[in-house]
């Protein structure tokens, strides 16, 4: 079915909780970058994004942000991907992902998104 409420657990240990689930297809919750990401200043982090209707689509795309909560620097990071149903039933998310920080200046710009 491809509902992005509960806990969801990528493949380098970082946990997404989908809290909220709306009618329209926003959602919102947390989210916690695992140990690969070698940074033990990132909290826990809100974040915010829309999936496509389940029951008109059996596999949707989705989209969220996450605004980073970190001591020195601003970062929010863009998800985009789909929910896919394995042979199974087992629900899988496919995403890809950009980490942009704040630039001090524009000739700073080329090295803010990852």
């Amino acid at each position: 079915q491809c509902l992005l409420s509960g806990s969801w657990r990528s493949n380098t240990g970082c946990r997404m909780v989908v809290s909220v689930l709306g009618k329209d297809g926003s959602f919102s919750g947390s989210y916690l970058p695992g140990p690969a990401a070698g940074d033990s200043e990132i909290l826990t982090s809100p974040l915010e994004g829309s999936q496509q209707d389940a029951g008109l689509v059996p596999q949707p795309t989705f989209s969220f942000t996450v605004h980073w909560r970190l001591r020195e620097t601003a970062q929010t990071t863009a998800f985009l991907g789909q929910c896919y149903v394995g042979t199974n039933g087992e629900e899988t998310l496919h995403a890809l992902w950009l980490l942009r920080e704040a630039a001090d200046s524009p000739a700073e710009d080329w090295k803010a998104t990852r």
